[in-house]
């Protein structure tokens, strides 16, 4: 089968598509083929090899040496252990931790993967899973969003900020989206009230206070976005700098000492709602922005695009149609 493999941490130049052998599934795995595959910041992350995960995935290089966790394809083979799917049952979900879902065929355990609705395209389907999780996980677990709420979500117009809007909405608050320049006419066209353009505005000192603030890219210092809150507010990082999610964890207990302002951290679920996406799609209340999609064999150019920032909303890339 074909691949896109890395064996050695770098930029998306190091990434090549191979021929490699096609995986045999564990009697508690389903070999998948996978028809779509988008990116994530996790492979973002561990193509570049930072510190944190050279721990997970090999100091020296890179022990998996296929990226890809949200996945959507067609059950090929099942395991002898499986029940819960069936050859040509059509899926998706979040590989995350085995990956290996830039390549036409795939494993993974049942429990990571969901029954794709007959109206959604693979496509829109390896969109959802782990940026969708993280939007609501976020906005609902631990943001508590409620109705008429200012809600501000920084880092707008990735894959978490656009499933963030379209969940927002259903609960009827006042949205301001936070991007760069060539994306706010996306942004306001999703349903945000309000657009900032981070390059000429800096929402941490205009003076407005919000009630939710979602951040996707955490990468200034916890006391800018304190400053940001309303008195009761309730700040929410789903990842970003490593060095800025520490500081946030380290210093949540004693602002909440000294204010009623808190600060929250999503430690993804994987999968946990994704019958709940699928409910919100089929009703038309939520569709993925989609970036592309690219082929397999440009990977590498997608990867480049999203290490820039450039996308708007979920790079993905279609195998095996």
């Amino acid at each position: 089968m074909k691949a896109i493999v890395y064996t050695q941490y770098g930029t998306p130049d190091v990434l090549e598509l191979k021929e490699i052998d096609k995986p045999i599934p564990k009697e508690d795995e389903v070999l998948v083929k996978v028809y779509a595959v988008s990116i994530n910041d996790w492979d973002w992350a561990l193509l570049q090899g930072d510190f944190i995960n050279r721990m997970i995935n090999g100091f020296l290089k890179p022990k998996i040496k296929i990226l890809g966790s949200d996945v959507a394809g067609r059950i090929e083979a099942v395991g002898k252990k499986i029940k819960k799917f069936q050859p040509g049952d059509e899926v998706y979900g979040d590989l995350s931790g085995t990956w290996g879902g830039f390549a036409e065929y795939v494993c993974a355990r049942e429990n990571a993967l969901v029954l794709k609705p007959a109206g959604m395209t693979f496509e829109e389907a390896a969109a959802i899973p782990q940026a969708a999780m993280l939007a609501l996980q976020g906005l609902r677990d631990k943001g508590q969003i409620q109705a008429g709420q200012k809600l501000l979500i920084n880092g707008a117009g990735g894959g978490v900020g656009t499933f963030g809007v379209q969940i927002a909405k259903l609960y009827g608050v006042e949205m301001t989206g936070v991007d760069s320049s060539g994306k706010l006419e996306m942004l306001r066209s999703l349903g945000f009230d309000y657009v900032i353009d981070y390059t000429k505005e800096d929402f941490t000192k205009n003076g407005k206070c919000y009630d939710l603030i979602l951040d996707v890219k955490t990468n200034r210092s916890i006391f800018d976005y304190i400053r940001a809150l309303s008195p009761k507010g309730i700040y929410v990082t789903v990842g970003g700098s490593m060095v800025r999610l520490f500081q946030a964890l380290i210093l949540w207990p004693w602002i909440s000492m000294i204010s009623k302002k808190k600060i929250r951290i999503v430690a993804l679920k994987l999968n946990k709602d994704l019958a709940y996406m699928n409910e919100l799609f089929e009703a038309g209340k939520v569709k993925p922005v989609i970036d592309g999609p690219y082929r397999l064999d440009e990977v590498p150019k997608a990867f480049r695009l999203f290490g820039d920032g450039a996308h708007k909303g979920k790079v993905v890339i279609t195998v095996g149609v």
